[in-house]
């Protein structure tokens, strides 16, 4: 678990690395952006992963790896926007937003060291293409919550597979990583 939580936490650090300069560069406009929003991002953030690993090409010149750290910020935005609420205009400043992002993502880590205790790290013996389809399955759930008005007769809400979507986010950015044999960005 130690080996996990080191690697967790160094993709994550890369990832707010990759939020604090986008911060920089275009502040808080994040925060008026709904919730549903939020899902279409990364539900096309999601999709294009899937078709580039169907194809094997890409017309962009971005791989893999920036979507996935895409993901994982923008599905703890999201979290964020579930706790503080829109705001009709940026109401927070950088550094407001960073600390708020990474309480999200202390909570999805904490999640994660639970699950993995439980799972046994079941996440190591899958494919990137499968922790990719459960990020899709997740989003489909979170669209049809958000349908029904967040109402639920059975399931976690929105905010539990957000927390999911990260933590499957992280996986694939580990095994990525080790696939590749290269540090993150």
């Amino acid at each position: 678990m130690e080996k996990t939580l080191k690697q967790y936490d160094r993709v994550v650090e890369a990832c707010m690395d990759l939020f604090r300069k986008k911060a920089h560069d275009y502040g808080t406009a994040w925060r008026i952006l709904r919730v549903p929003s939020l899902t279409d991002q990364v539900l096309i953030k999601a999709q294009r992963i899937r078709t580039l690993q169907q194809t094997g090409v890409s017309k962009v010149d971005e791989g893999i790896r920036p979507e996935l750290m895409g993901i994982v910020n923008y599905a703890a935005m999201a979290l964020v926007q579930i706790r503080q609420g829109v705001a009709e205009q940026p109401d927070m400043d950088a550094d407001d937003a960073l600390r708020h992002v990474q309480e999200q993502v202390a909570q999805a880590r904490g999640l994660m060291e639970r699950k993995n205790h439980d799972y046994g790290e079941a996440w190591r013996g899958m494919r990137i293409s499968s922790l990719v389809d459960l990020i899709l399955v997740k989003l489909l759930r979170i669209k049809q919550i958000e349908d029904n008005h967040g109402r639920t007769k059975v399931s976690e809400g929105v905010d539990a597979n957000f927390l999911d979507i990260l933590n499957y986010a992280v996986f694939a950015l580990i095994l990525l990583d080790g696939e590749e044999g290269s540090p993150l960005p």
